[in-house]
């Protein structure tokens, strides 16, 4: 069994941000209690409470050695595996040219793409989202509807179950948290500005070295460990 803890940033229509970034951090369910094990030890390691809250927005010149080493230990531990969407130019779409669709339906294309990569005929997975709102309910059972019908996976054999928790119920969440909020820092050009944190500029650049990855473009669809897709609207004329 597969599990795969999913998060979003910026993933409302109207909350100023032409950037939206899904992502998704993969395990095998046989590997989880020892994951949560290691990483609450490295919260100890640096003199946190094992149960501190790993969060994009708390990465401070303060805790960067703390979170650089959960990046180095993302990449250094075989059984973890990410893939992120970035999708710009959020606030140009043109729903007509999408047969009329709407913003919701474009937000279950993108989680389409997100986890379509990640769950293969020959796996059972289990999904969990974040909690974001009180619409979560409902989203997240249309979600569902949709990938088993791309995967014809009417009897919800392959993705058994899609189910909403607290990020702070998982530290896999919480890992899943920090990287997109590092996309979206990127992406939204905050990256460039010359006040910007120095701690999540660290990140980056921590990232990029670890991936290989500029994260300007995407990876190969067959990346494994840091899988990368950048979505770009079409224009219409």
């Amino acid at each position: 069994m597969i599990y795969i803890y999913c998060d979003e940033s910026c993933h409302l229509e109207k909350d100023k941000s032409d950037v939206m970034v899904l992502g998704a951090i993969g395990i095998d369910s046989r590997y989880l209690k020892e994951i949560y094990e290691d990483i609450r030890q490295i919260k100890i390691n640096h003199g946190l409470d094992s149960w501190f809250e790993i969060k994009w927005t708390k990465v401070s010149k303060g805790k960067i050695d703390f979170y650089i080493e959960l990046i180095k230990y993302f990449f250094n531990t075989p059984s973890l595996s990410f893939r992120g969407v970035v999708a710009t130019g959020k606030d140009e779409l043109d729903h007509s040219i999408y047969n009329g669709n709407d913003y919701d339906t474009w937000y279950y294309k993108m989680y389409y793409l997100l986890l379509d990569p990640f769950t293969l005929p020959n796996n059972n997975y289990r999904i969990f989202i974040d909690i974001k709102d009180s619409r979560g309910g409902k989203k997240v059972k249309k979600l569902h509807e949709v990938l088993c019908n791309n995967k014809y996976d009417f009897n919800k054999e392959i993705i058994e179950d899609i189910k909403q928790i607290h990020s702070q119920e998982s530290e896999v969440l919480q890992l899943c948290d920090l990287f997109i909020g590092a996309l979206s820092f990127f992406h939204r050009g905050l990256y460039l500005h010359s006040n910007s944190s120095v701690a999540k500029k660290a990140m980056i650049e921590k990232i990029k070295e670890m991936s290989g990855w500029s994260l300007n473009h995407s990876t190969s669809r067959a990346e494994s460990k840091f899988n990368l897709f950048i979505w770009q609207p079409r224009r219409s004329f």
